[in-house]
């Protein structure tokens, strides 16, 4: 099977679209184009005048962005983390122009379910875990080198991990016999070390987790592209998340709670209206899956949007 036999399919997708309030001849932004469920969604309300740029680090996915472009001149892609949005945008005249930005944070289907990329702990497979899997440390170089002290930090801080340090120390006395290079191998590590297991979540899935978001540096990525995003958001343009974690979630509420609300200022200073007045405005609630959308879609069930809208510069 190769990687374009694998199915993605979106979530959220009209909910993203009335979030975004697409309009016919708007330029658009998809950070995260994956295999383009998004995009065509988007690409679908626009008129020969839209815009879509789309930004992808994984290469499999811009293969995809690739054949959509060839087909449609209105797209344009970029292989880049969306943490460099800004400086490829901007060279385009784009800033303080875009309509709509979405990100869709995490991991794709197509990216678990090919054995070949090492994300899945059910999958026998190298243990590589790069959303680029042209460059940079893969994950097998990370287990098998950094101290037991980094690695139990890593479990905790990017997985929420409460074994953290035993499994820590559970791969160390394993790599120590042999390297663990494959990921049914980092699995059974992981599941020898975990006491007792909970109940519908397989022991290695905070631990993969953990080192995917740490090997890949997503954390610092959105907090950068959300920053980067508004900068490029005309007056009234709207900025789209889907998380499936709460650490990006987290990430997301607290960067539209910051941009949506007064700077605090000291009692005593006197300040005008103008100058506390908020950048954003949260549009709504945060938006779910509806059960219908989990039952065809049962990766969805995590899934959160949240949609802000750019009120001041």
């Amino acid at each position: 099977m190769t990687t374009n036999d694998y199915v993605h399919v979106p979530v959220l997708v009209n909910d993203v679209l009335q979030g975004l309030v697409v309009q016919s001849d708007g330029v658009y932004v998809d950070c995260t184009f994956g295999r383009g469920g998004h995009s065509q969604a988007i690409l679908d309300l626009l008129g020969d005048k839209g815009k879509l740029f789309v930004f992808d680090k994984d290469p499999e996915a811009i293969d995809a962005a690739r054949n959509l472009v060839s087909k449609d001149a209105r797209v344009q892609f970029f292989h880049s983390s969306f943490s460099n949005i800004y400086d490829i945008l901007t060279n385009f005249g784009l800033q303080e122009s875009i309509d709509g930005i979405l990100f869709d944070i995490g991991i794709s289907s197509p990216q678990v379910e090919n054995s070949e990329r090492g994300f899945s702990f059910n999958l026998q497979g190298k243990l590589d875990m790069r959303m680029d899997n042209t460059s940079g440390p893969t994950a097998a170089t990370l287990v098998n080198n950094v101290s037991v002290d980094d690695l139990a930090f890593i479990l905790k801080e990017y997985g929420e991990e409460k074994f953290s340090r035993r499994i820590a120390k559970a791969i160390v006395a394993s790599r120590d016999i042999k390297p663990i290079l494959t990921t049914l191998e980092l699995s059974e590590v992981v599941c020898s070390a975990v006491p007792f297991r909970e109940k519908k979540k397989h022991p290695a899935t905070r631990t993969f987790q953990a080192i995917r978001i740490y090997l890949n540096n997503e954390l610092d990525d959105l907090a950068s592209g959300l920053v980067q995003a508004f900068k490029l958001l005309r007056m009234n343009g709207r900025l789209a998340v889907i998380c499936f974690h709460s650490l990006e979630d987290r990430i997301v509420k607290r960067f539209m709670r910051k941009y949506s609300t007064n700077d605090p200022y000291p009692k005593e200073i006197p300040v005008t209206a103008e100058m506390i007045k908020p950048r954003m405005k949260i549009i709504g609630k945060v938006i779910k899956p509806k059960i219908s959308e989990i039952s065809s879609n049962p990766r969805a069930r995590s899934a959160k949007l949240r949609i802000a809208e750019k009120i001041s510069v």
